[in-house]
């Protein structure tokens, strides 16, 4: 199957993201939750930049999935395993690398 094209917003901006078919409701809801925690960065007022905003907020969220501790037998089947979790992650990469060649060029 190929994957499909997901337009996620962040901070106000739209991301083409590729998509494994069935996935696009896990990375619209991951997206959300990602722009909230950008929002929340950005309105401390502490750090400038969005670049510097997103990787303020992937250590958050890392430190929150952390703070969790092991996650329970059954509670595996309903998270996304470390395999989904990189493909979302390299996506969210390759969008804030696009971002950044727009905002050269």
């Amino acid at each position: 199957m190929s994957n499909e094209t997901v337009i996620v917003k962040l901070l106000d901006k739209e991301y083409q993201v590729a998509c494994p078919p069935g996935q696009q409701q896990a990375l619209t809801q991951s997206a959300n939750y990602l722009d909230s925690q950008m929002r929340s960065i950005r309105a401390n007022g502490k750090v400038i930049g969005l670049e510097r905003i997103a990787v303020m907020a992937a250590l958050n969220i890392s430190n929150e999935l952390l703070q969790q501790g092991p996650v329970a037998e059954e509670d595996t089947k309903l998270a996304p395993n470390n395999a989904q979790l990189k493909g979302l992650n390299d996506r969210l990469d390759e969008a804030l690398h696009r971002f950044r060649q727009l905002e050269i060029g």
